[in-house]
């Protein structure tokens, strides 16, 4: 198997790699939905990250991932054991990335009955589906604005709850899942639906680089990477190393920080002043402030971390103005320089 592209050679996208970044340090945040052109590495950003994280534990023989220190978050199988006085004993795995295609199945999505063994040895038995083996890792939808309504609907059903419930054919599964929903599209091939595109905690934007420097470097390290991919990784190792030390790090770091009422009282202001829907606009902007702060290794939580993250958190919760013709990411700057000063800091 080839291996993964590195997160550290992917060039520029600074926004969309913070963005993956931040919600590794912290999946509570959401996930991350990308609006761009296509072949702008949004795919590989996704798969690189999750070679940067180090792996997880999970309950050995599970096949749903179940994590053996959350005992509230397990299978039927895993608290079946439980209850009858067997212990898990935890082995590590790799972070999952599963995709989900366009014209998945809902059975492929949250499994199905197991034809096969139901035909060789009469035994009803669950396959599990997307949702299963994505959890606590990314599920990754290319063109999610194309997704069919029953797609969409699975994917928030799981969202909300955090599980995967199905009955098929006289079997019952309730498992776990819980991910990180990446999502990636063009605006102008079609509309998210605001129920799914709310779910998503940030938003960027990406674009095919402009400068003539930038095209030439994507293009030579894609083709160094296609050439001699074991090369091109080992040139790599130490810049990845560097990215996995300090997400570590972010991840320890975030237990220990709080994040300021002055600082709450900003983004609550600012979401009042944008008229965002309900507050998980200003959920989201609590935690990726404070994973942002822990990411850099900032003692507290300031308004520029505020100020940074405002618009990849915010930009994709507001209403359609008419008499406004500006951009989403121009109208949350506006109202950041209607609300504080330049260079203002919580104390």
């Amino acid at each position: 198997m080839r291996p993964v592209y590195p997160f550290s050679a992917i060039v520029g996208q600074e926004e969309m790699k913070l963005a993956l970044l931040l919600v590794a340090i912290d999946p509570t945040i959401g996930g991350v939905m990308v609006f761009g052109d296509r072949g702008t590495g949004k795919s590989t950003a996704v798969r690189a990250l999750a070679g940067l994280l180090p792996p997880m534990k999970v309950v050995q023989g599970c096949k749903y991932g179940c994590d053996p220190a959350d005992k509230g978050a397990r299978c039927d199988d895993c608290r079946d054991r439980l209850a009858a006085g067997q212990h898990p004993r935890a082995v590590l795995a790799p972070v999952p990335v599963v995709d989900l295609p366009l014209g998945a199945t809902e059975d492929r999505v949250v499994g199905a009955l197991d034809l096969e063994r139901a035909l060789t040895t009469g035994e009803k038995a669950f396959e599990p589906g997307l949702l299963a083996r994505a959890h606590r890792g990314f599920l990754y939808v290319d063109e999610v604005n194309l997704l069919e309504d029953h797609q969409v609907d699975l994917l928030l059903e799981a969202a909300a709850t955090g599980e995967n419930f199905v009955e098929r054919e006289g079997v019952s599964v309730r498992h776990p899942s819980r991910f990180v929903l990446v999502g990636s599209g063009n605006p102008e091939e079609g509309e998210l639906r605001p129920q799914l595109l709310d779910r998503f905690g940030l938003a960027v934007d990406v674009k095919t680089p402009a400068a003539i420097g930038s095209r030439i470097e994507v293009i030579k390290r894609r083709d160094a990477y296609d050439r001699d991919p074991e090369a091109f990784l080992t040139h790599w190792q130490k810049a990845d190393a560097k990215v996995r030390r300090s997400l570590e790090k972010a991840r320890t770091r975030l237990e220990t920080l709080t994040v300021p009422d002055a600082i709450l009282e900003r983004a609550a202001a600012l979401c009042s002043a944008l008229g965002t829907d309900g507050l998980r606009g200003e959920l989201t902007l609590l935690r990726t402030t404070r994973a942002l702060a822990a990411y850099e290794g900032a003692d507290a939580v300031t308004l520029d971390h505020l100020r940074r993250i405002a618009p990849m958190a915010l930009r994709h919760r507001l209403r359609r103005n008419v008499l406004d013709d500006a951009g989403s990411t121009t109208r949350v700057a506006r109202a950041i320089e209607d609300l504080w000063t330049d260079g203002a800091v919580a104390p």
